[in-house]
């Protein structure tokens, strides 16, 4: 197969290629892959909420949780514990109030988004301090100091 200009580029001819067996090559090659039509994009929109990602990590003393938000005023953000359960939900918005009839890429999340995550150790949940600064939320806690065993002498 030739390529075209950009070597970096697969063509639609070689990009078909490469998810068919060398059965399918011959036919392959003279065909253009396409969509039917009735496969049209699909914009429903969806009901449920983007799921945050988050990074959970520990000090000596402190359970930090960290969340890329950028573009998420504070005012929206919802930052709640219970139990040891943390949930953190918001509205990430696009800022462009556009009526686009046509999309040609959307890549970019825009809307509701949330995430519910047990952490993975004892907290002071009195004890909790949420910082948004250039667009990561960081909620640091105290960790609750677990005893150590102590040993019981058997009479």
């Amino acid at each position: 197969m030739a390529r075209k200009q950009n070597d970096d580029l697969l063509i639609e001819d070689e990009l078909a290629a490469a998810f068919l067996n060398d059965d399918d090559l011959a036919v392959t090659e003279t065909t253009t892959v396409a969509a039917p039509a009735d496969e049209a994009w699909d914009d429903t929109e969806e009901e449920f909420p983007g799921q945050l990602a988050v990074d959970v990590y520990e000090t000596e003393d402190k359970l930090v949780v960290k969340a890329r938000t950028a573009g998420v005023n504070k005012e929206e953000l919802d930052v709640s514990i219970s139990d040891g359960i943390l949930t953190v939900s918001g509205t990430l918005s696009s800022g462009d109030e556009t009526d686009a009839t046509n999309w040609h890429i959307q890549e970019c999340y825009w809307g509701e988004f949330s995430r519910t995550l047990a952490l993975p150790v004892s907290v002071k949940e009195d004890e909790v301090e949420a910082v948004l600064k250039d667009g990561v939320l960081s909620i640091t806690f105290n960790k609750v100091k677990q005893e150590q065993a102590k040993k019981i002498q058997v009479l």
